[in-house]
């Protein structure tokens, strides 16, 4: 795992771009597991609030949307920029995540060769406030959402 988050810093870095198949839960209904996310490389600076980002923390990769954008001082007295990210589908935020661990910004979200449209955190607030409560509920979302995923799908590929 630590080798895949290793490489994929290193593709952004040095390519400027790198596709991920996303398979956690935390940004339910936003993106599912299974989703392809196409991320940019972006500093900091050029990163807004309602933005998905990538950023790699103890060994591990997260696509987390930025809540706020803050700085704080150091020992040397310098300011220095962090944001605020979390999980869609979680209550609590992300530790600040400064610039060394930020790898750039989710440009396009694909699921099942279509690009999807990402609507802002509080488009269906109904939803997410269930998709929070817990984890059975967000369970059987994602089982319905395949379901009818697979049937759409395959309505879609049978017609001559």
């Amino acid at each position: 795992m630590e080798l895949a988050c290793g490489l994929t810093e290193e593709v952004i870095r040095n390519f400027g771009e790198v596709r991920l198949r996303v398979y956690g839960t935390s940004m339910v209904p936003s993106i599912l597991p299974g989703d392809l996310v196409l991320i940019q490389q972006a500093t900091l600076n050029e990163i807004s609030q309602g933005e998905i980002v990538l950023f790699l923390r103890t060994g591990r990769l997260f696509v987390h949307r930025v809540v706020s954008q803050s700085a704080k001082s150091t020992v040397e007295g310098i300011e220095e920029a962090f944001l605020i990210t979390r999980g869609d589908r979680l209550l609590e935020d992300d530790a600040p995540v400064c610039p060394s661990e930020l790898l750039g910004r989710v440009v396009c979200v694909e699921r099942d060769n279509r690009k999807i449209e990402l609507k802002p955190v509080g488009s269906n607030r109904l939803l997410l406030r269930l998709l929070q409560s817990s984890d059975r509920v967000t369970s059987v979302y994602l089982r319905l959402a395949f379901y009818w995923r697979s049937i759409i799908l395959g309505r879609a590929k049978c017609q001559v």
